[in-house]
């Protein structure tokens, strides 16, 4: 056998001297094969370093792949990396290996990836829906019996099982922990694009705790930005108002990084701020930033528990699962308000 090429099938059979078929039963376990012949394939596999192509073994057999599709927004984003690794983690058990990309947020990208999992005949999808992107193209294979999981967002043309945040509930708890503390004037600081199902439920809840204190709604203080640059400019932006807001809330942790950066450039530490999303070393800003934790782990956990349902044949109607926040109060969302 040349060095420089991976061992085949083939190189073991012509090692131990049987055929390649024999070889093949003994490592899928499917047909008779004498012990001696056993041992024998065996430790040429270890020998030669052999790794069975699963993939191929899959196709050739019409059955599913050994793996699960995840499709994610931003590989960078450690909340998403947080979900990963929890599904990683629940799916081991199971022999299941996780296999993940990124679609940046675009439709196009989200099905170019999602057909490619599905070209390897993947066990399970679990996919966080991009804006924009419509999901019934995989009607058919939710029909076939592939478990689809939509995850932090709920999808667009497909009935299927959802795992989301109570992201209404948390901001509203986020913005009535500020007004509290005697604040009127909050800005909002949300991410884009505005039509995002997590950004539109978040200003939903803004909204909800300002009608519940009897406060009206300002335009002037709700801006957005992509990511924590933007979200800089779009802080400087509302502390320059004419009547500035007191208090603001990130929309997602990459804004409240923006908010944090923003506020320390400008020496600002009379504003109070509360952000959804935790954030690493939150404890260690001055002031320690408050959040709106979300629980990405239990995210994870409960998309891939519902999908190994579904793979051992829960057949019952699509459900959405809410998985609760909770509010961390470390702060910088206990500034009080200035006195008038």
């Amino acid at each position: 056998m040349a060095a420089n090429r991976r061992p085949t099938l083939a190189d073991v059979a012509r090692e131990v001297g049987v055929s390649a078929k024999t070889v093949s039963r003994v490592l899928n376990e499917d047909g008779p094969v004498s012990p001696q012949t056993r041992e024998e394939v065996l430790a040429a596999v270890a020998k030669l370093g052999f790794q069975p192509n699963l993939m191929a073994r899959s196709i050739r057999v019409g059955g599913p792949d050994t793996t699960i599709g995840l499709v994610i927004p931003d590989l960078a984003n450690p909340f998403f990396g947080a979900v990963a690794r929890a599904i990683e983690d629940t799916v081991g058990d199971r022999g299941l290996t996780l296999l993940m990309g990124s679609s940046a947020d675009a439709p196009d990208r989200e099905r170019a990836l999602t057909a490619k999992f599905l070209a390897r005949r993947v066990s399970i999808l679990i996919v966080v829906p991009s804006v924009g992107a419509d999901h019934s193209h995989l009607k058919s294979h939710r029909t076939a019996g592939l478990p689809i999981v939509f995850l932090d967002r709920p999808g667009v043309g497909l009935s299927t099982d959802s795992i989301v945040s109570s992201n209404r509930a948390g901001a509203q708890d986020g913005v009535a922990h500020l007004i509290a503390h005697g604040h009127r004037r909050i800005g909002f600081v949300g991410d884009l694009p505005v039509k995002l199902y997590t950004r539109r439920e978040r200003l939903a809840g803004y909204r909800a705790a300002l009608q519940e204190a009897d406060m009206p709604y300002d335009r002037s203080l709700v801006a957005s930005a992509h990511d924590q640059p933007g979200a800089e400019a779009a802080t400087s932006q509302l502390l320059e108002l004419a009547d500035p807001p007191t208090a603001l809330f990130a929309g997602n942790n990459i804004m409240a990084l923006g908010i944090v950066a923003e506020l320390a450039r400008s020496k600002r530490k009379d504003v109070a701020v509360v952000a959804f999303d935790d954030v690493s070393l939150a404890e260690a800003l001055e002031p320690a930033l408050t959040v709106v934790a979300q629980d990405p782990e239990e995210l994870g956990r409960s998309a891939a528990a519902t999908a190994l349902a579904r793979l051992d044949g829960d057949r019952s109607r699509a459900r959405t699962i809410t998985v609760p926040t909770r509010l961390i109060v470390r702060g910088s969302g206990e500034q009080p308000a200035p006195k008038p």
